[in-house]
């Protein structure tokens, strides 16, 4: 079994920073088995931040990429899980 590589992606400020993000998640499409979104609403009305938790496959230098693309939008912050296996 392969590693599980899982980011979490947190946006302080999503009008200013979801077309960045997007733009990477697009990108790097190919290497996302699982994306989920989570943000408030109340009154119809969406929060301002939100976080993104992302299930990635593929080379581990290819997530890390990802991964340091993502912190370099200002504001944005990325926390990393690596679950290894051993055969």
């Amino acid at each position: 079994m392969k590693d599980h590589f899982i980011l979490g992606i947190h946006s302080p400020n999503r009008l200013t920073q979801s077309a960045s993000i997007q733009q990477l998640l697009t990108e790097f499409g190919c290497s996302i088995r699982t994306r989920i979104g989570l943000h408030e609403v109340q009154d119809g009305v969406c929060a301002r931040d939100g976080v993104i938790l992302l299930e990635l496959v593929g080379e581990p230098a290819h997530c890390e990429e990802l991964s340091e693309k993502l912190s370099k939008i200002r504001g944005v912050q990325v926390q990393k899980m690596i679950f290894t296996h051993k055969n």
